[in-house]
C-alpha cells in the first residue's frame, strides 16, 4: 500500500496540473505505478465520478483559439476565422453536491501563451441559479456558452498549461482548489496551441507585460514568438 507521504505528493503534483508522465519523473517512478496513484487520489477528493457531472461548457468560437479535430461530438469544432481572436477562452465545469446544491468551477485560459490565466471555485449554489449563472460568466460574447463533454474542457485547461510551462510560465496558484471539477488528465491532448504555429502574447490589464515579455525573448529569441503589447489608456 503507498504511503500517505506518497499520495499527498501525487496529490500536490496532479493538482498543479502535472501530466501522469511528468508526475512519474518527478517521483522516479514508472508510469504504469504512477497511473494507479493518480486513479486512486482523483477517487478520494470524490470530485471526478462521471455520475456527479452536470455538465461542462465553453466560450463559443473556441475553435479560432486552437487547431482542433473536426469531431461531430465537439460542438464548434470546425474550423473557425482567426479573425478578431485573442486566444482566450473560458472553461466552465459544474457537479452535483446533493440535494438541491450544485458546485461550480470556471478557468479563463490563454490558449496562445499564459496558459491558465485565472480559476476559481468550487462555488455552491443553489442548482436553480446555475442557468443564470452560466449567463453571467460568458455574457461578454454575443453568443450563448457551448455546452461539450467534459474532456473537450480537460483538454483545453491542462493542454494551455503544459503548453504555457514549456514557455516558463505557470498555471493560476488556485487552479488546485478547482482542478478536480476537471477529472483525471490522462496526457491525451488533441489541440494544438499558440497561434499559426508559435506562441502570441497579447498584453492583459494586469499583467507585468514587460516581464512576460523578457522571458518569451530569454526562452525562445528573437523571431520564434509574437506579442501585442496593449498600453493602459
Amino acid at each position: 500500500m503507498p504511503s500517505q507521504q506518497l499520495l499527498d505528493r501525487v496529490r500536490e503534483l496532479r493538482d498543479a496540473g502535472r501530466t501522469p508522465k511528468e508526475i512519474a519523473r518527478a517521483l522516479k517512478m514508472p508510469p504504469s505505478e504512477v497511473a494507479p496513484l493518480i486513479r486512486s487520489v482523483a477517487a478520494a477528493q470524490g470530485r471526478t465520478q462521471q455520475d456527479t457531472l452536470i455538465g461542462c461548457w465553453i466560450s463559443p468560437g473556441w475553435s479560432s483559439s486552437v487547431q482542433a479535430p473536426e469531431r461531430p461530438d465537439w460542438p464548434g469544432s470546425a474550423p473557425s476565422e482567426r479573425t478578431g481572436a485573442s486566444g482566450m477562452v473560458t472553461v466552465l465545469v459544474a457537479r452535483e453536491r446533493g440535494g438541491s446544491t450544485a458546485g461550480v468551477c470556471f478557468y479563463l485560459v490563454d490558449t496562445w501563451c499564459l496558459g491558465l490565466k485565472n480559476a476559481a471555485g468550487p462555488r455552491s449554489m443553489d442548482r436553480r441559479r446555475l442557468g443564470g449563472f452560466i449567463q453571467q460568466i460568458f455574457s461578454s460574447w454575443d453568443e450563448p456558452a457551448v455546452p461539450v463533454p467534459l474532456e473537450l474542457g480537460r483538454q483545453l485547461v491542462y493542454g494551455a498549461i503544459g503548453y504555457a510551462r514549456e514557455l516558463g510560465f505557470e498555471p493560476h496558484p488556485d487552479f488546485g482548489r478547482a482542478a478536480g471539477y476537471l477529472g483525471a488528465w490522462d496526457g491525451t491532448c488533441e489541440l494544438t496551441f499558440g497561434r499559426d504555429g508559435k506562441p502570441m502574447y497579447i498584453s492583459g490589464p494586469h499583467d507585468d507585460a514587460e516581464k512576460i515579455i523578457r522571458k518569451l525573448h530569454r526562452s525562445l529569441g528573437d523571431g520564434n514568438y509574437d506579442y501585442l503589447h496593449i498600453l493602459p489608456g
